[in-house]
């Protein structure tokens, strides 16, 4: 068994593509219309055939109530690896992405936590 697809929940599918290829640098995969949204799927642009992130409208109920307890708490929706936290945060901030944890050391690896527009907190971690 592996995971094929996960997904975070986004208020604007167009916006989250948009944020997630232009400014995080994945690559969308799937766009598949699915009654009034879309299923919408990026990938990292190193394993194309890897792990689908899906761009999921968070449209079901409670789930806007959920992502906004989360962002209040602070909770990430999910994490991505990076090689080097403090570069990656570095490039991303000069992108306008906005940092509610700057990289810091997190036992064994460093971690950073940002706002990816969509409702959502995001998490990378690595060295």
């Amino acid at each position: 068994m592996r995971i094929n697809v996960t997904g975070v929940y986004v208020d604007d599918q167009e916006k989250a593509l948009a944020f997630y290829t232009e400014v995080l640098g994945f690559v969308k995969k799937t766009d598949l219309p699915v009654g009034d949204a879309r299923w919408l799927t990026v990938v990292s642009p190193d394993e194309p055939d890897g792990t689908e992130l899906l761009l999921e409208p968070d449209t079901y109920p409670g789930v806007v109530e959920l992502k906004q307890s989360m962002m209040e708490d602070g909770i990430p929706a999910t994490s991505f690896a990076v090689d080097d936290v403090h570069a990656e945060a570095a490039r991303l901030q000069a992108s306008g992405v906005v940092f509610t944890q700057p990289p810091m050391a997190s036992g064994p690896v460093n971690t950073a936590v940002f706002d990816d527009t969509c409702g959502n907190l995001l998490q990378i971690a690595g060295g």
